[in-house]
């Protein structure tokens, strides 16, 4: 196990999506930011509660993603899989959406979430802001717009984002060989 990025690094790198945000979206108007189920709405609370620190007055619409039933190996799984709760009380209709998760790594979960925002409304644009971007073993062809850090490994490798709110401290960890499945 490797700490890739400890608390310090990890502090940096969110203030540091915030300001590319803010420096691509300006005011931020019509900008939505929807984590996805379960570390994206770690990462997507944390980038809501510094930008309003950073543009005061800025309402920016929050939402949480689950796409569990929206992904391609839903029925085929040997453990039945577990529903987070999805709660976007708003349109994305017109919007700027921010699909924001801790992780990408084949882009299996982004796509599903393609697919599950569309019944939000049709958004104006949609951009994508990850922790973690590992670019080996990508199935499909979907690339962040904002990284936190990149990351390559081997298959057998594991990517794990400990957040203070669960785990006590925010660090990202690099293992070897799989120790846990990622949901």
């Amino acid at each position: 196990m490797k700490i890739i990025l400890d608390e310090q690094r990890f502090e940096i790198s969110i203030e540091r999506l915030c300001r590319e945000i803010i420096e691509n979206y300006g005011d931020l108007t019509d900008l939505c930011l929807i984590g996805l189920q379960k570390g994206g709405v770690y990462l997507a609370d944390r980038i809501h509660k510094r930008l309003g620190e950073l543009i005061p007055g800025a309402a920016i619409p929050l939402g949480k993603l689950d796409v569990t039933f929206y992904r391609d190996d839903f029925r085929i799984r040997k453990m039945p899989l577990t529903a987070n709760e999805t709660r976007i009380d708003f349109l994305v209709d017109g919007k700027r959406v921010l699909l924001i998760d801790d992780v990408l790594y084949t882009g299996r979960t982004i796509a599903s979430a393609f697919t599950a925002i569309q019944h939000y409304g049709r958004p104006q644009d949609v951009a994508l802001l990850v922790m973690v971007n590992r670019r080996f073993n990508r199935h499909l062809p979907i690339f962040p717009n904002y990284t936190g850090i990149t990351i390559d490994g081997l298959n057998e490798s594991y990517v794990r984002v400990d957040w203070a709110e669960v785990m006590g401290k925010d660090q990202i960890l690099f293992l070897e060989k799989e120790t846990e499945k990622k949901e």
